[in-house]
């Protein structure tokens, strides 16, 4: 159904930047507490390393099952056939590139999504220049994601993958997290705000794991994969940090600048507001763009976006027409119209268009708020809503004040 030469007008999208992309995963402390990312990064053009698996588990078919509320053996079938041979256009592995000083991005994905599943955006911001950490979260508000936990004399018999499983596997085995639905008579926003606060905890800990690397600290994967880390020593400008995040993620964005000043800026594309208490509207103080489809958004999420505007002295927000809440995530890439059309995975616009006009936009307020000597203020009038798709502000009516 799709394989890494599938056409550029079905697949996931190559980058359009000056750099060829890499990417690997990075495991650091195999338990629930460490970091779990996957990495993409400008890369040597070295020939001869291979695409990854865009959903590089079956054990991911399952978790999407659980949050779609499908049979997972009926899932496994689909999902196999939709999605099973799709590969992300970056190269596994590769060495990165030397010789310059990168901004880093810390990217949060959405609910009962997993850290490849934004590959497009991370992709592209790569190829323009920027280290991006896609962190996979651990608070059961991904599809799936695992850890290692010790091995009980029980089970010391038992077999690990061996692409996965770590260098002591005789003493480990891998530990699934599925995505957990809300229980009934629970309380949404404890849940979604005890969440927000451990996945906003994981994005401050991908910082520290990636500061850590570029200081020269020797960080063991416990993932078996041979990537040179030690290549990225001083190659992380720890002064130009931005994070950026969909959905449950853009609301991960508003509460990490909350808690980490070394963070300049950031990006919520589609934020969902509900999981944020009161409390961080006194706290986030670095400029912040919102990044809204046309379809998702309603007057009380606007407004919680708008109570940061006077706060924040550089608060921007534009509206893409066209596009819908999944116009963001890799799926509106890679599924045809029937599904599409049953999960509303497509806008009314090309899904390339909408990416592009994302990713252009996000460079743009990059290149302002992190200083770069970039060529990315040519897209500048996108971040002012100013374009053939494109409008200030929302297309959502909002009380009058």
């Amino acid at each position: 159904m799709g394989s890494s030469n599938s056409t550029q007008s079905f697949g996931i999208p190559h980058g359009k930047g000056p750099h060829s992309v890499g990417c690997t995963d990075v495991m650091a402390d195999h338990t629930v507490q460490g970091s779990f990312l996957r990495l993409f990064y400008p890369c040597t053009d070295a020939v001869g390393y291979e695409e990854p698996l865009w959903i590089p588990r079956k054990e991911y078919y399952n978790g999407l099952a659980d949050f779609m509320k499908l049979n997972r053996r009926f899932a496994d079938w689909i999902f196999e056939r939709l999605y099973g041979s799709y590969r992300c256009p970056a190269k596994w592995n590769a060495p990165f590139k030397v010789g310059e000083k990168y901004p880093l991005i810390i990217f949060s994905h959405g609910l009962g999504a997993f850290r490849t599943v934004y590959s497009a955006i991370c992709i592209e911001m790569a190829s323009l220049g920027f280290v991006v950490a896609a962190v996979e979260h651990r608070d059961e508000s991904a599809s799936a994601t695992y850890c290692f936990e010790e091995r009980l004399p029980s089970d010391l018999q038992e077999q690990v993958s061996a692409f996965n499983s770590p260098s002591n596997s005789a003493s480990l085995k891998e530990k699934w997290i599925y995505y957990r639905s809300l229980k009934q008579g629970e309380s949404e926003f404890e849940l979604r705000n005890k969440q927000v606060l451990l996945r906003t905890d994981e994005c401050i800990r991908a910082l520290n794991l990636i500061c850590d690397i570029n200081g020269g600290k020797q960080v063991t994967n416990a993932l078996p994969l041979h990537f040179d880390f030690t290549a990225l020593k001083a190659s992380i400008d720890v002064c130009r940090i931005a994070v950026m995040g969909h959905s449950f993620g853009g609301a991960t964005v508003i509460e990490t600048l909350s808690k980490e000043a070394r963070i300049s800026c950031g990006i919520a594309l589609d934020a969902w507001m509900f999981p944020l208490s009161d409390e961080f509207y006194r706290t986030v103080r670095q400029p912040l763009l919102f990044i809204n489809s046309e379809t998702f958004q309603w007057a009380g999420n606007i407004m919680k976006m708008k109570k940061l505007e006077s706060c924040i002295k550089e608060w921007k927000m534009i509206t893409v027409k066209g596009t819908v809440h999944q116009s963001f995530p890799d799926f509106t890439f890679l599924t045809g119209s029937l599904f599409s059309r049953i999960f509303k995975l497509k806008g009314n616009i090309h899904p390339h268009i909408a990416i592009d006009i994302t990713n252009k936009a996000s460079a743009a307020f990059f290149q302002k708020h992190l200083g770069l000597e970039k060529d990315f203020n040519q897209w500048d009038h996108l971040i002012d809503g100013k374009g053939e798709h494109i409008l200030p502000g929302t297309n959502v009516s909002l009380p009058l004040s």
